[in-house]
């Protein structure tokens, strides 16, 4: 039996010992569950039923689990202990999906993570920097003139339009230019798949297996135009590798290598996983980096010293943004500092949900084969036992030497932490030194003036934010 905590000399409790929400017949808990804020509801209830609790839904139980060690050490059990939920992973294969490194499981999962890796190592993120500068000043001109005019900004929107290009650049060599024209398909497409994941993951009963609703036949029109367009970019840098050979052992972009490692004797990975692999980076890379933004510059805007600070920081370290270097952003370290902060508080993926693939054991808790398991993220990162004053937004905290940066697990924990960890950090730090640079936030908010509700989808976003900006005086 694997053990991911030693239960010592104490007998094991089962999930049905342990407290929970009291539950419905047939139904179970699942009219206490709020959908779009899914993860506040697991947060209170682990405030009130402790570190481990359960949940039962339609044909299931939950183990719910909020202690910071526990989760980490269930994340690093994955992939040989747990997996991604087997139910997520069918409505993706049914909508036509093709696992990634992020759904695929054993030695596949290796294979594609090797393979990812290199794609997404520190020196290929860092070949591409000119480009993901190219795109921020792009960002900077819509901005300015937005500015100008006094205009109000759709600042999740926006920032949209900014990671969509970072990662199509970057994932594809494409240069899709969605800032400037506004509008690309391919933007469309990822803006209608990933809640509908989401959607059907948590849905009773699949009722699209047997009546297509409108969005249904809706969706299955988006997946068809997304996979063409995949597979249409992989035609084309195939047909660049073939006549340029050179590109196997010099690849410009995560596509050319990915496509390189696959024709590698023995790889264990297909053209199909290069695919399923594309999509993944876009779906994963848009929603959850422009989500961090949004959050940061809502709280930086909340929190005017610590703004005065990041931009002083910037002023000084990177003020040009016609020649930003990496060495520039590695330096950045108030920053830096902000965006760690940030998603201790607002964490793009404030739970992670796995399921037991062995009997098994959490803590003093006996987990059969099959179960669900919840990992709450944020509730010890917001807990002032682990952070003084842990509710307030205070960067200062990542710049000291003894900040526990093991309780924030933004980008997940163990074998499975988020492959694209630099290139979020990066994407954020050349956002952050082009806003600050160039412009004063006027103002950053909601409609009706109250704090943002966060809301779930496939991640954790803010409700929608509006933004306005000042040009700051040239220096």
């Amino acid at each position: 039996m694997h053990e991911v905590t030693a239960a010592a000399a104490r007998p094991l409790r089962t999930i049905g010992d342990l407290p929970g929400p009291r539950p419905l017949p047939l139904l179970g808990n699942l009219l206490q569950l709020h959908m779009e804020q899914v993860h506040q509801d697991m947060e209170r209830w682990s405030e009130r039923y402790g570190a481990m609790f359960r949940l039962r839904l339609p044909g299931t139980t939950f183990l719910v689990v909020s202690d910071h060690e526990l989760v980490a050490q269930v994340l690093r059990e994955r992939p040989a202990t747990f997996r991604r939920p087997s139910v997520t992973a069918a409505v993706a294969a049914e909508m036509g999906g093709i696992p990634g490194v992020f759904e695929a499981e054993g030695a596949a999962w290796r294979n594609q993570r090797r393979m990812v890796m290199q794609a997404f190592a520190p020196h290929a993120v860092k070949a591409y920097f000119p480009s993901l500068a190219m795109v921020a000043q792009r960002l900077r001109r819509r901005w300015q003139a937005a500015a100008d005019s006094g205009a109000t900004l759709d600042l999740g929107a926006e920032l949209r339009l900014y990671t969509v290009d970072v990662i199509a650049g970057l994932a594809f060599g494409t240069d899709v230019n969605t800032i400037e024209t506004g509008d690309n398909a391919m933007q469309r497409q990822l803006d209608e798949i990933l809640p509908a994941v989401a959607r059907r993951s948590f849905s009773p009963f699949p009722y699209w297996r047997y009546v297509k609703l409108p969005r249904d036949r809706q969706l299955d029109r988006v997946v068809v135009a997304l996979h063409q367009a995949v597979n249409g970019l992989m035609e084309q840098a195939k047909d660049r590798m073939r006549t340029e050979p050179a590109l196997a052992a010099q690849p410009r972009n995560m596509l050319e290598a990915m496509l390189a490692a696959a024709a590698q004797p023995d790889s264990g990975v297909s053209e199909r996983d290069v695919a399923g692999n594309v999509l993944t980076m876009l779906l994963a890379g848009e929603d959850t980096t422009s989500n961090s933004l949004a959050w940061l510059i809502y709280l930086l805007q909340r929190h005017p010293e610590a703004l005065r600070r990041a931009r002083d920081e910037v002023l000084r370290v990177a003020p040009d943004m016609a020649a930003l270097t990496i060495a520039q952003m590695d330096g950045l370290d108030f920053v830096d500092a902000c965006a760690q902060e940030a998603m201790r508080l607002k964490p793009a993926a404030p739970y992670i949900p796995v399921e037991a693939l062995v009997d098994t054991v959490v803590g003093d808790v006996a987990v059969p084969k099959g179960t669900l398991v919840w990992c709450v993220l944020r509730k010890h990162s917001v807990d002032d036992a682990y952070f003084p004053d842990a509710g307030s937004f205070d960067p200062q905290r990542w710049l000291a030497p003894d900040v526990n940066k093991k309780v924030a697990m933004p980008f997940g924990a163990g074998p499975r932490t988020c492959p694209g960890r630099y290139l979020a950090l990066l994407e954020i730090k050349v956002a952050m030194a082009m806003l600050l640079a160039n412009f004063e936030i006027v103002s950053v908010g909601t409609a009706g003036g109250g704090a943002p509700t966060e809301v779930m989808g496939f991640v954790m976003e803010p409700e929608a934010l509006r933004m306005r900006l000042r040009s700051l005086a040239p220096r």
